[in-house]
C-alpha cells in the first residue's frame, strides 16, 4: 500500500483577492520595485502609444544598435538572497545551475514530513500590470519534480498553465512530460487526466481534471501549450503569439490563482509571454508602454527575465502589433453590423472602414531579402511573375535532379491553415517549362486535391499551363493517368492515377483537381456559393485522402489562390469558434507569402462569403 505523506499546513496563496488588486505600477507595496528604484536613463522611460512606431523604427534601424544598447542596459545580477536555491538538497531540482529563484519572491510549498527541502520548487511569484502575484514563472518540470510541480498547481489554485516549449527540441529535453497521453497519470498526491485537447496551428489547449486522492477533490485545469517557437531565435511574426496571449487572458477565471507560466528555464520565452500580457495591459489604462521598466522589475523576482535580445525586441514588435492592428477578431453575431462600419466612410476621412483594412494590409513590407532563392539566375526562368515569389522561409522544396543547378526549386510556398501548419501549398500555375516540377511536388508532398482558380487562357492571355494530359503521360519519374471527368455546375472534377517508377512500394494514388469556372476575369465572383461549395468538395477529398497539403493556384499563386486559403482559414475559424478574423488571417498569409488576397475586390469577397455562409443558417448560434 502507497504510504500516505504526511504534510503541514500549506502557506496560503499569496495572490489577493480582486477586491484587493491594486496596479503595482502605480503604488507600492514592501518590496516592489517601482520606477524610481530602477532610474532608468530617459530614453528607457514609458513610450506614449503615439509615439511607439517612431520610438521602434528608431531602435531598429542601424541592424538593432538602439535595441542591444537598451538591453544591455538592463540590470543583470541583483544582490538578492537565493538560499533556498543553493540548498544541498535542492540541488538536483534546479534544470541549470544559474536561474535563480531569488527568497524574496520564491513560491513556497508545503512541507513534507521527514524531506529536507520539500517546500522548493524552482518557481517566482511575478506580478502582472495591475494584480500583484498574477504569475508564476516556473522552470519546466524535470522528471524529478513533476510532483512538485502539480502541488504547487493545486496549492496556488491555479486554473491555468502556460508552456512555452515543446518537450524536446534539436534532440534535447526541454521539459519533462507531466501530464499522460492516455488515462490517468498519478503524480504524488496528485492525479491527472486529460479530458480535451484542442489543436490549433501555433498552440494546443489541453483540459485536464486534476484530483487531490488525500482530499478527495477535483478541479478544472487549462493547459495552453504554445508549439510554434523555434528552435533558436524568436517566431517570425509576433501574430501567433498574440492570439495565444489574448486566448489565455480570455481563459483565466478571475478568482483563480496565479497564472503559471513555464518553457524550459522558465526566464527567456515565459519572461516574454508574461511581460506581453502585462503590457497589454498597460496600454489599455495608461496608453502608454514601459517595456524596459516591466523587464526590469520582473528580474528583481528572478533571474534573467527576458533571456535574449531577440526576445526583448519581439516583445516591442508584439506591443507594436497591437497597437497599430488593434483586436480584429469578430464574434459572427456581429457580422452584419460590422460590415455596415467597413462600408461607412470613418470619422475625419475619405476611406470606409473597408478600404482602410486593406490599406493597413498593404503597408505590410515585401521581404525581398528573403526571395534569395526565386532571385537566383537558374530560377529566374521558372516563375511567372517576378513580383510573387516565394519567401526562401517558405518555399517548397523539390527533389533535385543530379547535376543540375538549384533544381530543388518551385515558385511554392507552404502556407498554414487554421489547425495544421503546412496544411496549403500556394503556387503559381505551371509554365511550360516547370510542369515536370509541379508534378514532382505534388509526388513528393503527398497532394491528393488540387485546387484549380484559373482559365488556361483569360482575356486572351495565357494563365497556366495544361498540365495535365488527356489520357496517360509521364513528368521525368512521375506518370500521371487521368481517369475521370466529372461537369458540376461551378467547377470541373478531374480524378488523375498517379505513380512514380522510383518509389520503393511502386503505389498508385489518387489525386482530384478541382477547376473552379465561377471566378470572372476581373473583380470577384458576385456571390460565393459556388467558392463555398467547392470547399465543402475539398474538404470532403481531403477527409477521404489523407490529410496531405491541399494545393492551390490561380496563374500568380497570389490572389485568388489567397482569397481560397483565407477563406477556408476563416470559414474553419468561424465553425470552430464563432469568431471571424479576415484581417489578421489575410496579414499571417501575406508574410508567408508577398501579395496573398492581391486585391480589395479578393478581401471584400472574403468578408460576403462569411455572411453568405453564415446567412445559410437560420439562427447564426446553430451554424456549427
Amino acid at each position: 500500500m502507497r504510504k500516505r505523506s504526511s504534510h503541514k499546513k500549506a502557506p496560503p496563496p499569496v495572490s489577493e483577492a480582486p477586491s484587493s488588486r491594486r496596479s503595482t505600477y502605480n503604488s507600492k507595496r514592501p518590496g516592489d520595485i517601482s520606477l524610481a528604484d530602477l532610474d532608468p536613463p530617459a530614453a528607457y522611460r514609458p513610450i506614449p502609444l503615439d509615439r511607439l512606431e517612431e520610438e521602434y523604427n528608431k531602435r531598429h534601424a542601424n541592424d538593432d544598435q538602439l535595441f542591444k544598447e537598451e538591453y544591455e542596459t538592463l540590470p543583470q545580477k541583483l544582490p538578492h538572497s537565493h538560499d533556498a536555491f543553493s540548498l544541498p538538497e535542492n540541488k538536483v531540482k534546479n534544470r541549470f545551475a544559474n536561474i535563480l529563484p531569488y527568497d524574496r519572491a520564491r513560491v513556497v510549498l508545503s512541507t513534507i514530513e521527514g524531506q529536507p527541502g520539500s517546500d522548493y520548487i524552482n518557481a517566482s511569484f511575478i506580478d502582472g500590470y495591475d494584480v500583484p502575484n498574477k504569475f508564476i514563472a516556473s522552470q519546466g518540470p524535470r522528471k524529478e519534480t513533476v510532483s512538485d510541480f502539480w502541488r504547487m498547481v493545486w496549492e496556488q489554485n491555479s486554473a491555468t498553465v502556460v508552456m512555452v516549449t515543446n518537450l524536446a527540441e534539436k534532440n534535447k529535453t526541454k521539459c519533462h512530460q507531466y501530464w499522460p497521453e492516455e488515462g490517468v497519470g498519478q503524480y504524488g498526491d496528485i492525479s491527472v487526466e486529460v479530458t480535451d485537447v484542442v489543436r490549433l496551428v501555433d498552440f494546443v489547449i489541453r483540459t485536464l481534471t486534476v484530483q487531490h486522492l488525500q482530499l478527495q477533490e477535483c478541479r478544472t485545469i487549462t493547459q495552453f501549450h504554445f508549439t510554434s517557437w523555434p528552435d533558436f531565435g524568436v517566431p517570425q511574426s509576433p501574430l501567433g503569439m498574440m492570439k495565444f496571449v489574448k486566448r489565455v487572458k480570455a481563459s483565466n477565471p478571475d478568482r483563480a490563482g496565479p497564472i503559471i507560466v513555464h518553457c524550459s528555464a522558465g526566464v527567456g520565452r515565459t519572461g516574454t509571454f508574461i511581460v506581453i500580457d502585462t503590457l497589454i495591459d498597460m496600454m489599455a489604462a495608461e496608453q502608454k508602454v514601459d517595456v524596459f521598466g516591466c523587464v526590469a522589475r520582473m528580474r528583481h523576482n528572478r533571474s534573467y527575465m527576458v533571456q535574449t535580445e531577440a526576445q526583448y525586441i519581439f516583445i516591442y514588435q508584439s506591443v507594436l502589433e497591437h497597437h497599430l492592428y488593434g483586436d480584429t477578431e469578430l464574434e459572427v453575431a456581429n457580422m452584419h453590423r460590422y460590415m455596415h462600419k467597413l462600408h461607412t466612410k470613418q470619422p475625419g476621412s475619405n476611406l470606409t472602414g473597408m478600404e482602410t483594412e486593406f490599406k493597413n494590409l498593404t503597408k505590410i513590407p515585401i521581404e525581398k531579402h528573403h526571395m534569395r532563392s526565386g532571385n537566383l539566375p537558374d530560377n529566374i526562368s521558372k516563375n511567372r511573375v517576378l513580383q510573387v515569389l516565394p519567401y526562401d522561409t517558405h518555399r517548397v522544396y523539390i527533389p533535385a535532379v543530379p547535376g543540375l543547378r538549384n533544381s530543388d526549386y518551385i515558385n511554392a510556398s507552404f502556407m498554414n491553415g487554421y489547425r495544421q501548419k503546412d496544411a496549403f501549398i500556394a503556387t503559381q500555375g505551371p509554365l511550360a517549362q516547370t510542369v515536370t516540377d509541379f508534378w514532382s511536388m505534388i509526388w513528393e508532398w503527398k497532394t491528393c486535391s488540387i485546387v484549380m482558380l484559373t482559365e488556361l487562357v483569360e482575356k486572351g492571355r495565357d494563365q497556366c499551363t495544361k498540365y495535365w494530359p488527356d489520357t496517360s503521360s509521364t513528368y521525368r519519374d512521375v506518370t500521371v493517368e487521368l481517369y475521370s471527368i466529372e461537369k458540376h455546375q461551378d467547377y470541373t472534377l478531374r480524378t488523375f492515377h498517379i505513380s512514380n517508377c522510383k518509389s520503393k512500394d511502386q503505389s498508385c494514388r489518387t489525386v482530384q483537381q478541382f477547376q473552379f469556372h465561377g471566378w470572372p476575369d476581373v473583380g470577384a465572383p458576385n456571390t460565393a456559393a459556388g467558392m463555398l461549395d467547392l470547399i465543402g468538395q475539398v474538404q470532403r477529398q481531403q477527409q477521404v485522402s489523407g490529410n496531405g497539403p491541399i494545393t492551390v493556384h490561380c496563374s500568380s499563386g497570389a490572389g485568388r489562390t489567397g482569397t481560397f486559403i483565407a477563406l477556408c482559414t476563416i470559414l474553419e475559424r468561424v465553425k470552430t469558434e464563432g469568431i471571424c478574423d479576415v484581417f489578421q488571417t489575410v496579414k499571417a498569409l501575406r508574410q508567408q507569402r508577398p501579395h496573398m488576397v492581391q486585391t480589395q475586390d479578393q478581401y471584400n469577397f472574403c468578408y460576403r462569403a462569411v455572411i453568405e455562409y453564415l446567412d445559410s443558417f437560420d439562427m447564426y448560434a446553430n451554424f456549427k
